[in-house]
Order: structure tokens, then C-alpha cells, then sequence
């Protein structure tokens, strides 16, 4: 490609042009429009006159994509901490996080600082790749590609195994317990992470979502508001109905957020007619999200568990069930995250702009967003119900981050820590049983398939005011 200086006029006329001959400038050529044009000229000329002075003068030589980029997560930082400018080196890992699907061989890894941080399975993923070639829990993965993994970052092993659907890759591995590497050849598939867990494996390596047997009380956690996330809870929802249950827990703890379709969706599953949620934006059309009764879970008692890194799309299921009376909330006060982001895409789609375009609000309308400068007495995310407000010290965070990842592991031959106890799991279980003691309920019939919630009918847009391109709505905190 033939190299040439670009120079500040050059610049200057095309994003002058841009502005000047946009569709929205022949509506209405008043005096105040010609003084904003003017501004936005002068504006522009600033930067143009900046960027060249740069790439003539620095003392080194500059890559003008890096100078651009740079500038533009200039302009998007001094929005607000959830907008961002997602570079095309960053685009297919920003996809995965909020997809849960990426091309890989099906593990979980970390480096363990007991075993000379050395690179180790945690657990494979039922039915991937990895779990079909024999792929075990606590197997040191030994090399990559026939480079010893010594001294690898995590980062390092991610993105190593990580690849195309189709693809092999070659790793020796060394099963916990021997001395023995063992060549495998995996050929990597398009891994789903699944979002919804219960608490443990069973024997079949299905998740049980049965926590208490006796009681019949189901506990399923969701971790993410992924594309999937609505229809794994309805499949898991069902098979506890099935085995009769009475009462549930849905876990939030700990889950950012994600897709607001996905958030809505999983609300309508539990109330039947009302008000879910509803954004307002600038250049926005207002919208409002309204139950179904069709397909609903409404006849057991439940709650949700929430604590301070429960954000987003986590804070929208948890305030709908509170101001709807229809589960207790139990922990402590959510993230506070009361924004939405659209996810726009740039350079035809090689790179992206995550915006925030709408606030969005509870049924009740109390407020969610923790404002810059907030206090603890202003009125921010959503509070547990009185008597069930437990909030956990930093320790005991760390304590069961460890006991559910030891929980997640696929290894019936491991022993579990029985004598942690989840404090407000506990309480969550123990209002669950104090509403079937007060009255005995029958087992929940399993019910027709719920169709998507239902946005209410949109207002008129306003005259001169542009709707935000389509865009996926990101409403989670990464």
C-alpha cells in the first residue's frame, strides 16, 4: 500500500464535509445551526492541526492507526466508565464475553502456584473436545504445540488454545498422580458456556439443580445474561419441575450482567402481567417491557440471591421480582448499574463503539444507577428485604469463590469441603422452607412454552431527532 503524509486540511475537509453535508443539515439552515457547524469546523481543525503536528515532528516515527485509536478512547473515556471504543484485535474477544461461545477444546485452566505454577486443567466441559480425549481434572497440560508451557501466562495458554473451529492442536498432558505425558490431538469446536449451573455434578455429569432433595428446593446460578441464558433456565426450571419441586433459588451473586433481551425475557418468566423494565434515552425512542401471563413459574415460593458484584442485567430480574412481591431478595445491595449500552458497529463491522444510550428503571421507579459521588444513604441498586440483608466480609468472598469453584469441578472421586457454609444461601433456604411450612403446597405443574416478553407500543418519534443505528444492547458492567 503506498505510503502519504496526511495533512490537517486534507483531514479538516473530510470531516468537514462529513458534517456540513450530512442528511440533518439541509433540515434546518438557521443561525444557530451555522454556529454550531462553525464550532464543530473549529473543533476539528484542533485536532487535525494536533495529528499533524505530530506525525511531522515527534522525535520518533508514529503509526497513525495507534495516534487515531488513541484519540477516540480519549473521546469515549470522558463519557462515563461503561462507553468504550472496541479495536478490532479486541472485537472477537469482546463477542465471546458476551456470546459465552468462543472456538477452543472445552477447559477451564488456571496456573497453580502449589504445583510450581504449573498450567492445570481445572475441569473440563462435559461433551467438548477435551472431555472426549480423555481430558481430566488436575492434569498439568505440558506443552502446547510442542512448546513446554513452563512460564506461560494464563493469557498465554487461553489464547494458545483458542482457535478455530476445526482446527488441531497438539498438547501432551500429564494426568494427576503420574509422571507420564501423554500426546492428544484435539480438533477444536465452537464451545457454548453454559450460563446456567446448579449446585454440583451428578453421577451422569448433568448439573443438579436439587440442592435440598428432602424439601424438594431447587438453586440454580446464573452466571451471565448470555444469547442462551432464558432458554437453559427454562430447561433447567423444567426438570426440577418434574422432579417435583417446591420452592427455588436463583443465585445472581457475582453475574455482571449481559443481554437486556435475555434480562427481560427471564424476568417474564416468574410474573405475570406488569411492568418489567423501561429505558429512556436522548436520541432513543422510550421503551417499556410488559409481562405475559402465558408460560409463567408462579406457583412456588423463591428468591434470589445478590450481592455487590451483582450488576446490570442481575439488578433488572432482582428489582422486577422485588417491586412485583414475587421472590424475597436475599444478600446485600447490588453494583448499581442502571445504564444501557448499545454495541454500534464501526469499519463495517471490523471494530465497535460500546455506548450508552438509555437509563433504564425499575417498576416501581426507584432509582438504580450509583452516581459518581454517591452515598451509601442515597437510593441506589437493589436492596435485599428487610431480614434478609447479609453482607459478606472480603474473606469470606474469597472463602466461597473457592468452595463453588471446588464445586464446579468435574471429579466425583474429589472430596468437598462440607464444612463451609454459604451464609446467605442459608438464609435464602430458610425462608424457602419457612413459606412451604406455612402453608403446604402442591408440586408446580409444568407449563407451556413462554413467549418473549412484550415491549410495549413505541411513541411517535420526535421530529429531527435520529434513532440510534441497530445495535446489540449490552446492559452488563464489562
Amino acid at each position: 500500500m503506498q505510503k502519504f503524509r496526511l495533512t490537517s486540511s486534507f483531514l479538516l475537509l473530510a470531516l468537514f464535509i462529513s458534517s456540513v453535508f450530512s442528511p440533518s443539515t439541509y433540515a434546518d439552515e438557521t443561525e444557530k445551526k451555522k454556529n454550531k457547524d462553525e464550532d464543530y469546523y473549529q473543533m476539528m481543525k484542533l485536532f487535525a492541526d494536533t495529528y499533524e503536528q505530530i506525525e511531522r515532528n515527534y522525535v520518533k516515527d508514529v503509526d497513525r492507526r495507534v495516534l487515531l485509536e488513541a484519540a477516540i478512547r480519549g473521546m469515549v473515556k470522558e463519557l462515563d466508565q461503561y462507553s468504550n471504543y472496541i479495536s478490532p484485535k479486541d472485537l472477537s474477544r469482546f463477542n465471546q464475553v458476551v456470546e459465552q461461545e468462543f472456538g477452543g477444546i472445552g477447559i477451564q485452566v488456571h496456573i497453580d502456584e502449589e504445583n510450581n505454577r504449573r498450567l492445570t486443567v481445572m475441569t473440563p466441559l462435559p461433551g467438548t473436545p477435551a472431555y472426549k480425549a480423555g481430558v481430566r481434572a488436575g492434569d498439568v497440560i505440558d506443552s502446547i504445540e510442542g512448546k513446554s508451557t513452563k512460564g506461560f501466562t494464563l493469557s498465554q495458554a487461553i489464547k494458545t488454545l483458542k482457535g478455530r473451529a476445526g482446527e488441531k492442536v497438539n498438547l501432551t498432558v500429564i494426568h494427576k498422580g503420574t509422571n507420564k505425558p501423554i500426546p492428544l490431538t484435539i480438533t477444536r469446536e465452537i464451545i457454548h458456556v453454559a450460563t446456567v449451573l446448579g449446585d454440583t455434578y451428578k453421577k451422569d455429569n448433568a448439573w443438579d439443580y436439587m440442592i435440598n432433595k428432602k424439601d424438594k428446593i431447587g438453586y440454580i446460578r446464573l452466571t451471565h445474561f448470555s444469547r442462551h441464558s432464558a432458554e437453559e433456565l427454562k430447561a433447567a426450571i423444567d426438570d426440577l419441575v418434574k422432579q417435583g419441586m417446591k420452592g427455588l433459588v436463583l443465585d445472581l451473586r457475582f453475574n455482571p450482567g449481559g443481554l437486556l433481551s435475555q434480562a427481560t425475557e427471564i424476568s417474564d418468566m416468574f410474573i405475570e402481567s406488569g411492568k418489567i423494565v423501561s429505558t429512556q434515552g436522548r436520541n432513543s425512542r422510550n421503551r417499556k417491557w410488559e409481562a405475559t401471563k402465558e408460560g409463567t413459574y408462579s406457583d412456588f415460593p423463591m428468591a434470589v440471591l445478590v450481592n455487590r458484584f451483582s450488576a446490570s442485567a442481575s439488578e433488572i430480574v432482582s428489582a422486577c421480582l422485588q417491586d412485583h412481591k414475587r421472590a424475597m431478595i436475599v444478600g446485600e445491595r447490588t453494583w448499581g448499574k442502571g445504564s444501557v449500552q448499545n454495541v454500534i458497529e464501526l469499519e463495517e463491522g471490523d471494530s465497535a463503539l460500546k455506548l450508552t444510550t438509555a437509563s433504564y428503571h425499575r417498576p416501581s421507579g426507584k432509582n438504580i444507577h450509583r452516581f459518581p459521588g454517591s452515598k451509601d444513604a442515597d437510593v441506589w441498586g437493589v436492596t435485599p428485604d428487610k431480614g434478609y440483608r447479609l453482607r459478606l466480609k472480603d474473606e469470606e468472598l474469597e472463602q466461597l469463590g473457592i468452595y463453588r469453584r471446588n464445586r464446579d469441578i468435574l471429579d466425583h472421586s474429589a472430596k468437598l469441603d462440607e464444612e463451609f457454609k454459604d451464609k446467605q444461601l442459608e438464609l435464602a433456604l430458610k425462608y424457602i422452607k419457612t413459606s412451604l411450612s406455612d402453608e403446604s403446597k402442591p408440586a408446580p405443574k409444568s407449563e407451556a412454552k413462554k413467549p418473549a416478553a412484550k415491549e410495549a407500543k413505541p411513541a411517535k418519534k420526535a421530529a429531527g431527532v435520529e434513532q440510534v443505528p441497530q445495535a446489540k444492547i449490552i446492559i452488563g458492567t464489562t
